[in-house]
């Protein structure tokens, strides 16, 4: 790590010995479960395989304080962006079966070297997002223990993490997941990185809030959705149609190993200690996800990776889960033959 500037408290990562190889290994046994769920038809993303919807924007950068004026926020602009809504989930669940939802978003024209071997002359940065801002699993261990319990059914599904974790840890887990806020529309909740990255000299976690729940008129059709299996996707493509919507991304600075933990995960940054400060403006216009130039838009999307560690060093994910991402990515994106990075942003339907 380089060193902090004076207005930056000090962070450090602690990678135990070992640990490369490990992840390694997570990394692999992932592809291996990726590679046999998709037998028969073309591969898929290992994780947040269904798409609810892709669309494209702008991300609007603000006025920042010094110290935060790093990477892509570096001074104010407008950077064009593609944006995935998905379930969390390997496979195409329905949205009545709790997941945990995400946002991801690739920002287009991007310069300077990227983290990515291979891919550090691209001209994008990715920034992926979830519903909760802490992580039931607290690392990689636990998150590949669920993994392997799940991995024949839920129904021995407790019974084989506590073999794994013990009873405090497997029942924290599950009793986590199964009380998952219902997610009535991807417009109107806050979204999180849930694990940290570096804004220059800064560790800190993003997160994306939704500037007016208001939403346009029109999109009250998509709360009886035709398709109850698929209602999050309704909804966001009436929304689109009737109108623009926006976020708010802010930033949590660390402010110290109890408060703001680097390597775990499974602890909220508390926002009375560590306020979330604005830093940009996603928004996105009125388009139509379901016209021929949408369509076009969505396929492209389907298409490309979205990985926290594609990324300039003043944005390099932080911590024992997004390490353990660098290998698992790179294995799925690999496995299912990603497109290259784009260097333009289509048109909105």
């Amino acid at each position: 790590m380089s060193p902090a500037s004076p207005a930056a408290p000090t962070w450090r990562e602690v990678i135990p010995d070992g640990e490369a190889a490990r992840f390694e290994a997570y990394a692999t046994e992932l592809r291996e479960l990726q590679r046999a769920r998709t037998v028969g038809q073309d591969p898929f993303r290992a994780l947040h395989t269904k798409a609810h919807v892709a669309a494209v924007g702008e991300l609007i950068v603000d006025a920042l304080p010094a110290d935060l004026a790093a990477g892509a926020f570096a001074a104010p602009r407008k950077w064009p962006v593609y944006v995935r809504f998905s379930n969390g989930q390997i496979g195409r669940h329905k949205d009545t079966r709790p997941d945990i939802r995400g946002i991801a978003i690739k920002l287009v024209g991007v310069p300077g070297p990227k983290l990515i071997p291979g891919l550090e002359s691209a001209l994008t940065q990715d920034f992926l997002f979830i519903q909760l801002a802490s992580i039931a699993t607290k690392n990689p261990d636990e998150f590949l223990a669920l993994v392997r319990a799940g991995k024949k059914g839920n129904a021995l599904l407790l019974p084989r993490l506590i073999g794994a974790l013990g009873f405090r840890r497997a029942f924290a887990i599950v009793r986590a997941f199964l009380s998952l806020p219902k997610v009535p529309s991807m417009a109107t909740v806050p979204f999180y990185t849930a694990a940290p990255l570096r804004l220059g000299d800064h560790a800190v976690k993003l997160a994306l809030f939704p500037e007016d729940a208001n939403q346009p008129t029109g999109a009250a059709a998509a709360t009886s959705p035709r398709e109850p299996g698929n209602r999050l996707g309704e909804d966001l493509v009436a929304r689109l149609q009737a109108g623009p919507l926006a976020w708010s991304l802010r930033a949590q600075r660390f402010i110290d190993d109890a408060t703001t933990p680097i390597e775990d995960v499974s602890v909220r940054w508390p926002e009375d200690k560590a306020p979330f400060t604005p830093l940009a403006r996603l928004v996105l216009p009125r388009q139509d996800p379901t016209s021929p130039a949408g369509q076009a838009v969505g396929t492209l999307v389907e298409r490309l990776s979205f990985d926290p560690w594609h990324a300039l060093p003043e944005h390099r994910p932080l911590g024992a889960v997004m390490r353990a991402r660098a290998a698992a990515y790179r294995e799925s994106v690999l496995e299912r033959g990603a497109a290259p990075e784009p260097t333009e942003v289509l048109p909105p339907g």
